[in-house]
């Protein structure tokens, strides 16, 4: 069976106050891995990221982005995902220059063994508006952990989750409990979150990858009635532009860009998320000033 490409899907159990989301990325997970050569462990904690950001973007009812962020003091410094309400999905990891990936770390998907001692947070950030900031203990050796943990703290709503990456594909299940509407009765929607949880317990990694939606669903959950969306379409896309490149040189000041200039008669910029070349020579950069004291 051909697994779902980009896509993700928006479930409902019609007689349970619970609901779920299911999400595989393909050409746009591989196209983020080309961008940037990483170690196999490396390569598939980035896309269990790729695949929460994915997930955690349904949230979103404005115009705007969703951003999960690890910080740790291991052989990786940083991995970060983000995904817009338009579906647009981008990652990068940055690795710590003095601490080299043993050959066990690079087989192992363990966040505590990759990224040491750190944080993760959550960052809603609006077009327009105040952005939101949520910070999540890596309590957990698996990033399914920490967002479990984060969503039992913070929004008080019992939620599983369950992620697979093999390099190819990226792939994540979500179930979360909703206020009590369609069965009043606490002690049955008690026992149907038992019960779906333990099916989806069952899941294999190999089947989260390589099944596709509809197939997983119905494997998992035949016995139930389970209500499926339309899917949303996920793409690879990098917001960098040579705009706002500029402008994050305008930012770093005009002394520092001044002695950037005197050193190499040009200021060369290269995006991490695609590799875009940003070129500016004397004249561009006095043009972003507004001004001729350039060098």
């Amino acid at each position: 069976m051909t697994p779902s490409n980009d896509l993700l899907h928006r479930f409902m159990f019609d007689e349970y106050d619970i609901r779920g989301e299911i999400v595989t990325l393909g050409d746009s997970y591989r196209e983020i891995m080309q961008n940037n050569p990483y170690a196999t462990s490396v390569k598939h904690l980035l896309g269990e990221f790729l695949a929460a950001a994915s997930l955690l973007s349904s949230t979103l009812k404005f115009d705007g982005m969703i951003i999960l962020q690890a910080r740790g003091n291991g052989p990786i410094s940083t991995i970060m995902a983000e995904c817009s309400n338009h579906k647009n999905l981008r990652g990068i990891v940055r690795l710590n220059p003095d601490i080299e990936l043993t050959e066990a770390q690079q087989q192992s998907a363990d966040m505590q063994t990759l990224l040491g001692e750190g944080v993760l947070a959550i960052t809603i950030e609006p077009k327009r508006g105040e952005r939101y900031q949520g910070i999540v203990p890596m309590d957990s050796a698996r990033l399914a952990g920490c967002l479990e943990h984060y969503f039992h703290q913070s929004e008080q709503l019992p939620t599983r989750l369950w992620f697979a990456a093999d390099g190819a594909h990226a792939s994540g299940l979500l179930l979360q409990a909703l206020p009590r509407q369609v069965n009043t009765s606490q002690e049955d929607n008690e026992d149907q979150w038992e019960t779906l949880s333990a099916l989806a317990d069952t899941l294999s990694d190999d089947e989260l990858l390589n099944l596709d939606h509809e197939t997983l669903l119905y494997r998992l959950f035949h016995e139930h009635q389970v209500r499926l969306f339309d899917p949303s379409a996920l793409t690879f896309s990098c917001s960098c532009s040579r705009e706002r490149t500029g402008n994050a040189l305008v930012s770093i000041g005009r002394d520092e860009v001044e002695k950037l200039l005197v050193e190499n008669g040009h200021i060369d910029v290269d995006c991490q998320f695609c590799n875009q070349h940003y070129h500016f020579d004397a004249a561009a950069v006095r043009a972003l000033f507004g001004d001729t004291t350039l060098h």
